[in-house]
């Protein structure tokens, strides 16, 4: 067995490889980029693949572990929500494989429009969840995730965040499982949920959250650590790291099962301290559990419901006291270095030319959401992923033909394919005239240069099919479709005005290489 330096993200990939993971899909998604990244450049044996989106992933999963491979799927927080649909399914259904499921939240909101708590997923959709606090135990909550998966016939998922998939530490490496193909038995009344055959999986889901709550109890990946103080503190993930170094003679109870968590490993614990705390991240998930079991430990009225912790915040939360050793502040601010734009980016010829027209801009998630900041200023709303061309369409019936002339939608190549599309499709059917500018720089720039359905290449380098996003938006019934080079700024601006002034669909492909990529 050999010792690594590891990212979180690397652990997780390495976890999977060494418990015999034989598919592996996602959509990729900071902070859980890396994983697939890793997969696919460290372990062919794996088959690796982007998917337009989360959903597509995860069903490709579920597809998967049911012809009995062991799967895993890879998303960030927000990703979890555009699978949430086959997510409750899957959980009725059980597996045959083991399916996986790493949900990488985003406390912070260092790389996202929230910083939701997918602690609470697990809770409604009935699933084990586990978490890891370092990237050793990345790894080895991964590869027992798998084990998981299989013994209780359920989708597992690993909830990480942005500071463990991107932190370092050492991780035990080792020879990886050669697992099987389980038989594929075709089983209907398991795998196809209608209603005559979901109540009867509702009730075995019940029962297997009793034995799963047997395993919380008993499992070493929740542990007591007895002190001398009696002041005992039930914590998770990073914040469990940051407890020990701040208060070193505490009691502590480390949770990595979060659901279902340890009720009997709770009650002994809060019975045997003096005060009791909880310190977590975000939400009050685990006080809120503790406090319905008829404790009252203090939580989130001394720690932050916002951002991530860090030491010094739970030093004065539970110490009282100024942070030890800390750096003198420097004597004059730091000037901020808010994100832009790279120099030469083509999605800035764009902005340039919506900001002078003084266009109303639906805008959407990517590296052209920078464009609300100045210099550009020039967008004026944006939701979740693909939501440019639907709430474009939503301005117009709002608000008529003068906003319909006055306004357009961007949305990023990639992010098109993930769930723009059916916009489109729903701009046509319901006769909306507005005008979407396809930002296609020919990659997933924001998340580091990935390949998607319109590059040509696969995750594992391979040639394949070039989605033509003109022949697509024909398809979808837009007559006026126009690819235009936007550093070409006179005629993208000519394009620009005659399609918002045109009183039916179009569609605008703004087409230039990232400049980084060029």
């Amino acid at each position: 067995m050999q010792k690594k330096l590891m990212l979180g993200n690397e652990a997780v990939a390495r976890g999977a490889y060494e418990a015999g993971c034989h598919v592996a899909a996602a959509y990729p998604g900071t902070p859980s980029t890396e994983i697939m990244e890793v997969i696919a450049r460290d372990y062919p044996d794996i088959k690796a693949q982007w998917s337009p989106n989360e959903k597509v992933a995860l069903e490709v999963v579920a597809g998967s572990s049911v012809a009995g491979a062991r799967s895993l799927a890879a998303m960030k927080h927000v990703g979890l929500n555009v699978a949430a649909d086959p997510l409750f399914t899957f959980s009725y259904t059980g597996v045959n494989g083991a399916m996986v499921i790493i949900n990488a939240d985003d406390p912070g909101a260092w790389s996202s429009q929230n910083e939701q708590d997918n602690r609470h997923y697990a809770r409604a959709a009935k699933l084990p969840m586990i978490e890891p606090s370092s990237p050793a135990e990345a790894k080895e909550f991964t590869m027992r995730a798998f084990d998981i998966s299989e013994e209780f016939d359920r989708p597992v998922l690993v909830r990480i965040t942005t500071r463990i998939s991107h932190s370092q530490g050492i991780v035990e490496v080792d020879e990886p499982k050669k697992v099987p193909l389980k038989p594929f038995v075709r089983n209907p009344k398991k795998y196809v949920m209608i209603p005559a055959h979901a109540r009867p999986r509702h009730v075995f889901i019940e029962e297997q959250m009793k034995k799963l709550m047997d395993f919380s109890n008993f499992s070493d990946l929740n542990r007591i650590e007895w002190n001398k103080k009696k002041r005992g503190i039930i914590t998770n993930g990073v914040a469990y790291h940051y407890v020990k170094d701040v208060c070193p003679d505490d009691s502590v109870l480390k949770i990595g099962v979060i659901w279902p968590l340890p009720e009997k490993l709770i009650r002994e614990f809060a019975d045997q301290v003096d005060e009791l705390y909880v310190v977590e991240e975000l939400d009050p998930f685990i006080e809120d559990y503790v406090r319905g079991m008829g404790y009252s430990p203090k939580g989130k009225e001394i720690i932050p419901m916002c951002g991530e912790l860090t030491p010094e915040i739970i030093d004065m939360a539970l110490n009282q006291e100024k942070p030890k050793n800390q750096i003198p502040a420097y004597s004059a601010p730091i000037p901020g270095r808010p994100p832009a734009l790279c120099k030469g980016c083509p999605h800035g010829f764009v902005f340039e030319v919506l900001s002078r027209l003084d266009l109303t801009v639906n805008g959407d998630i990517g590296c052209y959401t920078l464009a609300v900041l100045p210099p550009y200023n020039a967008m004026h709303s944006q939701g979740c992923m693909g939501a440019s061309v639907s709430m474009h369409l939503g301005f117009e019936k709002a608000r008529g033909d003068e906003m319909a002339r006055n306004s357009v939608a961007v949305i990023g190549d990639s992010t098109f394919i993930h769930s723009g599309i059916t916009g489109l499709i729903d701009m046509v059917y319901n006769k909306g005239t507005g005008t979407v500018i396809i930002l296609d720089n020919r990659v997933t720039a924001m998340t580091g240069h990935q390949d998607n359905p319109a590059t040509g290449k696969t995750l594992m380098g391979e040639d394949t099919h070039e989605l033509n996003f003109e022949m697509l938006a024909r398809a979808v019934g837009v007559k006026r479709v126009r690819t235009v080079d936007p550093k070409n700024i006179e005629e993208f601006e000519q394009v620009v005005r005659e399609e918002v002034a045109a009183r039916e669909p179009s569609v605008i492909i703004s087409l230039r290489k990232c400049i980084l990529k060029k």
